[in-house]
């Protein structure tokens, strides 16, 4: 088989993609793009115009802001990279094969997404929020219009993805999917983070939910709803560890395994920050002869722990997106429904009328659950608590319940959560 770079530098056309969102990951996949072979980025779209433009004049690119979408094609058609604020434009531009979403806008990236997928393009997701609350109902969108409909490689869940395949195919037993985390606090608000969040030109809110743990749990969510897995307890466990492979001495693995089903968790204090890991299960004598003077030092089994020491985010989602145009083949989906969801803990005392201000807010943190346990009643997804109130006094710590909230019944973002629902009830029906 040849390999993909390879292919593309085959290609009679390049494969031409559409990114929404210019922050830190955006601008990133904008670079990436521009120096792999067989790879044209053709549109680019922000709210803040102006950071749009200075990314596209810092990698010299040729550009034109439009002001329409007429012009949107003529600028494409014109070898010039568009530029607008209208996500919109771009889900819906028929000069583009891919659409790559890396905005942080949950209700939008469901809408980028559909729109997308009823115009015959191939999705890539680098949202996680709407990737998570919305992937049920948009794979199966995808599948009805013959495109493809993925989660992006180079964060966690596509990192992890591929180490489970690899460990898959060697003949192990996949028992764990696990994130590494470097530093933890429940707590963090973007007031407390900001300083933080400047010395790595992030949002402070959105450092805040890496920091308070909620991003870690819809990554680790997105994993379980692809894989069938499960957490053992919400929010997962998360020991401290001094070394990666403390992992079995951490876990009860045995007793995961004898359950016979995979599980999703993580460890936090030990290199490498940002790694990820997978723990696969052989009581084979030869591969525990062999592996035991291999240098990569795995464990002593029968759980062996891989790990991967790096997520590269934009540098590693070119193959994704190739992979997806030229072999019509998703990385990761939720196949399996939602097996888990990540719901709304208050982080902090609240009252009667508050309003909720999403994933790493001042106002609630997420935790990853299997939603078997919240069938009879509901927690709030922490992916929709954005602008909408509790309707009771709720002390620090205390799960907020979907009876608990006051929104308007016909907000799009939970038609669409409602549409991702019945589609997931499907696959386990």
């Amino acid at each position: 088989m040849t390999d993909m770079l390879t292919r593309l530098r085959s290609l009679d056309e390049p494969i031409r993609i559409a990114i929404i969102g210019v922050g830190s990951v955006g601008e990133g996949l904008l670079y990436q793009s521009s120096i792999t072979p067989g790879m044209q980025c053709v549109a680019i779209a922000d709210i803040d115009l102006d950071k749009a433009v200075k990314a596209a004049s810092g990698f010299n690119l040729p550009h034109q802001v439009v002001e329409n979408q007429a012009q949107l094609h003529d600028t494409i058609n014109k070898e010039l990279l568009a530029i607008c604020r209208e996500g919109d434009w771009l889900a819906e531009c028929e000069l583009a094969d891919v659409l790559l979403d890396a905005s942080s806008a949950i209700a939008g990236g469901g809408r980028f997404a559909m729109t997308g997928i009823e115009t015959k393009k191939d999705v890539v997701m680098m949202n996680a929020e709407a990737d998570l609350i919305f992937g049920p109902h948009l794979m199966r969108m995808a599948e009805k219009h013959g495109v493809v409909y993925t989660s992006c490689d180079g964060d966690q869940p596509g990192v992890i993805r591929r180490l489970i395949g690899d460990l898959q195919l060697w003949g192990f037993d996949l028992v764990m999917a696990g994130n590494i985390k470097g530093f933890f606090d429940r707590y963090a608000n973007p007031q407390s983070i900001e300083p933080e969040a400047r010395k790595r030109f992030l949002d402070p809110q959105m450092c805040a939910s890496y920091t308070d743990g909620s991003k870690l749990c819809v990554e680790m969510a997105l994993v379980a709803n692809a894989f069938d897995l499960e957490c053992l307890v919400p929010g997962m466990h998360g020991p401290r560890a001094k070394h990666i492979l403390d992992i079995p001495k951490l876990f009860d693995l045995n007793a995961v395994h004898d359950a016979g089903k995979a599980v999703v968790d993580y460890v936090i204090g030990c290199e490498p920050y940002g790694g990820v890991f997978a723990v696969g299960f052989s009581d084979s004598a030869y591969q525990k002869k062999m592996l035991g003077w291999f240098p990569a030092r795995l464990c002593e089994g029968p759980f062996y722990v891989f790990r991967r020491p790096y997520h590269l985010i934009h540098v590693e989602a070119m193959q994704c997106i190739a992979e997806a145009r030229l072999d019509r083949q998703p990385l990761l989906q939720p196949t399996f429904g939602f097996k888990t969801n990540v719901y709304c803990y208050a982080k902090k005392d609240l009252h009667a009328g508050d309003k909720l201000d999403g994933l790493g807010g001042f106002a609630s943190y997420g935790m990853i659950e299997n939603c078997v346990d919240n069938q009879s009643h509901p927690g709030v997804p922490i992916c929709l608590a954005e602008d909408v109130a509790v309707s009771r006094d709720i002390a620090k710590d205390e799960k907020i319940f979907m009876d608990d909230i006051v929104y308007a019944p016909d907000r799009f973002d939970f038609e669409l959560y409602s549409l991702a629902v019945k589609a997931a009830d499907m696959v386990t029906s």
